[in-house]
């Protein structure tokens, strides 16, 4: 079963919304519309928050997690993820806030607290070390990221058509899906 409770909390996940039947979502995760999970991905909102924007994709393999509250850090660090965004197979995101029209390369680790500004590429096999801020409009790449240069016109575009292609290959398999 692809959508578990956690401690009475049901994910939500919107209409028109694609999550594969070998992927996991659990707890207190919301996914907006036309948002995809595909394949073995895990998504566990169980001790704090997960929110996925509209038509984001959560690829193959990918991990999404977040952090507890504490007394020192009463909010915790919930996952937030806005819209247009392609989350590359693989790839770790941990109580991080992702902006709009962003790509995480396949491999890549999120870590606590990292801010990813709208428009931005991170490459294959990143690392974004805890608290780091990633400016709009740059590729970023490495273990840790270092900003590499600004983005291109053919690169922001690709970042829309990145997530318009998982919105139509999830209507794909949202047809071939058997009715419940």
């Amino acid at each position: 079963m692809a959508l578990r409770s956690y401690l009475n909390t049901f994910p939500q996940i919107s209409d028109g919304c694609y999550i594969d039947e070998s992927a996991v979502v659990i707890g207190d995760v919301a996914a907006d519309a036309q948002a995809s999970v595909w394949p073995g991905a895990v998504i566990r909102g169980d001790v704090n928050f997960i929110r996925i924007g509209k038509r984001s994709n959560i690829q193959d393999l990918s991990v999404l997690h977040v952090s507890h509250k504490t007394e020192a850090k009463p909010e915790g660090s919930p996952l937030i993820i806005g819209d247009d965004v392609t989350v590359g197979h693989r790839a770790v995101l941990h109580g991080c806030t992702v902006g709009n029209r962003v790509l995480v390369g396949m491999g890549t680790t999120v870590l606590d607290d990292a801010v990813i500004e709208d428009d931005v590429m991170i490459g294959a096999g990143s690392l974004v070390p805890p608290r780091k801020r990633l400016q709009s409009g740059w590729l970023y790449i490495g273990a840790p990221v270092r900003e590499v240069r600004p983005l291109t016109e053919e690169e922001l575009a690709f970042l829309r058509y990145s997530a318009a292609h998982y919105v139509y290959l999830a209507g794909h398999y949202n047809r071939a899906a058997p009715e419940a």
